[in-house]
Parts: structure tokens; C-alpha cells; sequence
């Protein structure tokens, strides 16, 4: 895989900056035109590239009145269905906050789980219509997640999802998150988990990726509970440096990753995060050139509370370094 030229810009967090296609798609949101929406998904093939793009329409503001008109006039389409239930589920989670549990209020699960049932309501309807359509599989891990249906419920709509989609990688790491402490699950099923797709999607997938979020997300977990040297200390282990090198190297920096592949910006963001949070600079550099100015919310928010200065601060240690 060739390096693109190295970053000098500020870091672009946008999807809508990384994909020009995604701008379009925006824009058409924004214009109120359903056929234009529908016209720049149908290009895309690769169902985590659909996710992505799925997620640009539901952080539009405002988007939802339009979409509740664009289902009106199409009432069958599993597409508009699939858009609409997804900003009903942000617009839910944004009244959650990201706060741990203990720090929402009544009213604002209330107001989740108000949200979140629409969204099923929809989803439920094209799933049972369209068994095999991948978006709303995907959307329904968030929502079983949201509503506390529990890990049994959302290992059940993972392996509807994996029936005909054995590798998405979105609907796995939704899946990882609901594996996780915080959600009901334990550190040793979500690591096998995520080693487990790691080696069973092919090579120059994302789905590596996975890897490094499990050991970000239990580093945070140590570090969240004021054990910040057993963090820095479980993170720094030469079996977890291991586990995210054979990853990344069956993963994004395999010589058939696809550069063009949206969801190997957040694969990259996700191993240049883990290594630099472990101090391993220099293994971080690869990924950061492949990534340019190309940042993602997610994982730099576990980081630093301002992201885009994580990411600024610890690309020029890393090119320094390496």
C-alpha cells in the first residue's frame, strides 16, 4: 500500500471531508430529495461503506422531517425505513449523553427508549420483509444495545446479520461494545470475540481493528476506575502489543487493503490510537501516513477530551519518531 503524502493540514474529522461522495449525499439530505439519496447509495456494494453513509444522514441535523416524508411516499422502501429508524436512534442516544450509565437521568433513558422503539418499529418491518439487508441488521445491535435486551438478544441479531454478511465490521464492533463490562459482558469474551473476526475476515479487511478497540476500550475501563498505572500497564504487555501487530498486519497495512474503503479510516485512527496511547510512537507512524489529515471521533475521544488535538499531538510525536 502506498503512503499518500505526508499530513500537513489540519485533521479532518468529517467522513464528509474523507469521501466526497459522502458530501454529495449530505447535500441531497439537506435538499429535501429522496431520489438523489437513493441514487448515491446505489454505488455502494460494500455493506460497511453503506453503514458509513448511513451514519452521514443521521448526523444531519434536522433530517428527520424530511425522512419521515421521504418513508410516506415510499412506504416500502427498505432504504429510506433504514435511514429514518438510524437518526431516530442518534437523535435518542445525543438526549442520552455518552456518560456512563450512573450520570443519566431518568428522563433521558425515557427519552432513549421512546426513540429507540420507533426506530425497531421500522427496523423490525424490513428485516422481516428483506431477511437479508445488512443496514438494518447493523441498526438493530444499537438498538437491542440502547433498550438493555441483553447480550443473548444481540448475539441473536449478529447472527442474523452474519448469515449473509460473515465480515461486517460495523455490525461487529457494535456487537464488541455490547461484549464489553459496561454493557453486561466480560474481557475474555470480548477479546476472543474480536480476534476471533480479526482472523476470519479476509486479509486487508478492517476488521482487525477490532483488536485494538478491545484493548482501548479495557485500558479506558482501568484507567476510568483511577488505576491509571495497571492501564498503562495491561496496554504496554508484549502479548497485547502482539495481538495488535498480527492484526494490523492481516489487516489495513496488508498489501491488499483497499485504500478507498470508508471504514479503513477508522481502522487506521483505531490502531494509531492504541499505540500511542501504549508509547509505541514509532508502530503508530505507518498508520498515520496512511490516514494523512484523516481523524475520526472515535477512538481520539478515549484519549484526550478534545479529539482533534489528540490526534494533532500524537501524529507529530509518531512522525517524528518513525
Amino acid at each position: 500500500m502506498s503512503a499518500p503524502t505526508p499530513p500537513i493540514g489540519r485533521p479532518l474529522l468529517e467522513p464528509t471531508e474523507h469521501f466526497p461522495a459522502l458530501a454529495a449525499l449530505r447535500s441531497a439530505v439537506r435538499a429535501g430529495d429522496a431520489r438523489a439519496v437513493r441514487a448515491a447509495f446505489a454505488p455502494l456494494t460494500d455493506e460497511d461503506d453503506r453503514a458509513l453513509a448511513c451514519s452521514v444522514v443521521a448526523r444531519t441535523p434536522d433530517c428527520e422531517t424530511f425522512l419521515r416524508e421521504a418513508v410516506a411516499g415510499h412506504p416500502g422502501d427498505p432504504l429510506l425505513r433504514s435511514l429514518l429508524a438510524d437518526r431516530l436512534i442518534r437523535i435518542g442516544w445525543d438526549i442520552r449523553t455518552g456518560q456512563r450509565a450512573k450520570h443519566v437521568s431518568a428522563r433521558q433513558f425515557e427519552q432513549l427508549h421512546a426513540h429507540l422503539r420507533q426506530a425497531e418499529i421500522l427496523l423490525i418491518d424490513v428485516c422481516a420483509e428483506h431477511p437479508r439487508y445488512a443496514l438494518a441488521w447493523y441498526l438493530r445491535l444499537i438498538t437491542a444495545r440502547g433498550l438493555e435486551l441483553g447480550g443473548g438478544e444481540a448475539r441473536r441479531r449478529h447472527d442474523r446479520l452474519a448469515e449473509h454478511h460473515p465480515h461486517h465490521y460495523s455490525g461487529q464492533s457494535q456487537l464488541l461494545q455490547q461484549l464489553c463490562p459496561k454493557w453486561g459482558g466480560d474481557w475474555d469474551t470480548a477479546h476472543a470475540f474480536a480476534r476471533d473476526r480479526a482472523r476470519a475476515a479476509p486479509e486487508g479487511a478492517p476488521n482487525g481493528a477490532l483488536v485494538a478497540v478491545a484493548q482501548l476500550e479495557q485500558y479506558l475501563d482501568l484507567a476510568g476506575n483511577r488505576d491509571k498505572a495497571a492501564a498503562d500497564t495491561y496496554l504496554r504487555a508484549p502479548e497485547q502489543h502482539t495481538a495488535v501487530l498480527e492484526a494490523a498486519a492481516r489487516s489495513v497495512l496488508h498489501p491488499t487493503a483497499r485504500t478507498d474503503a470508508h471504514q479503513s479510516v477508522g481502522a487506521h485512527n483505531a490502531f494509531a490510537a492504541v499505540h500511542s496511547v501504549a508509547g509505541r510512537h514509532a508502530e503508530a507512524a505507518p498508520h498515520f501516513r496512511a490516514l494523512g489529515d484523516r481523524a475520526t471521533e472515535f477512538p481520539w475521544g478515549y484519549v484526550g477530551p478534545d479529539h482533534a488535538a489528540a490526534f494533532v499531538r500524537h501524529r507529530k510525536t509518531a512522525l517524528a519518531k518513525g
